[in-house]
C-alpha cells in the first residue's frame, strides 16, 4: 500500500498571502489613525494641564505675567510628557497679558502633516485649532 503525503500547494500559500495582505491594507490606515488620535489627545491633555497651571498662576499673583510684564515659565514644553519621542512643542501662541493668555501644541515630527495643525486654548476655555478638520472632530467634542 502506498501512502500519500500531503501538504499545500503553492496556489494555497497565495490565496493565504492574498487574504492577509487584503486585510492588513485595511487594518493598517485604521491603526494609524487611532495612533494619531492618541497623540492628539496627549497634546490636549497637556494644554488643558498647562492652563491650570496658568490659573493657578493667577490666583496667586492676580494676573497672569509676573510683575515685569514677562510670562511665567511653563513646567513643560513638550507633549507627550513621558517617553522619548515628542510629537507637540507646548506654548503662548502670542505673549499673555495680565488678563489674557493663548497656549498652542504644535504639532512636529510625524504630526506635522495632521489635519488638526495646532491646538490653541485661550484663558477663558475657548478651544481652537489651525488646521483643515473640524474643531468637534481635533477636539472630540
Amino acid at each position: 500500500m502506498k501512502s500519500q503525503e500531503r501538504g499545500i500547494t503553492l496556489i494555497e500559500l497565495m490565496i493565504v498571502v492574498a487574504i492577509v495582505a487584503i486585510l492588513a491594507s485595511v487594518a493598517y490606515p485604521s491603526y494609524q489613525e487611532h495612533v494619531r488620535k492618541a497623540r492628539r489627545a496627549d497634546a490636549q491633555s497637556a494644554l488643558l494641564e498647562l492652563s491650570q497651571f496658568m490659573e493657578r498662576y493667577y490666583s496667586t499673583n492676580g494676573r497672569y505675567v509676573d510683575g515685569s510684564g514677562n510670562a511665567p515659565a511653563l513646567p513643560f514644553t513638550e507633549a507627550p510628557k513621558d517617553g522619548t519621542t515628542k510629537y507637540y512643542d507646548l506654548s503662548f501662541s502670542a505673549g499673555p497679558t495680565a488678563t489674557t493668555y493663548t497656549l498652542q501644541a504644535a504639532p512636529k515630527g510625524t504630526m506635522a502633516g495632521d489635519g488638526c495643525g495646532s491646538f490653541r486654548i485661550t484663558n477663558t476655555g475657548l478651544k481652537t485649532r489651525t488646521g483643515a478638520l473640524s474643531v468637534a472632530e481635533c477636539w472630540r467634542r
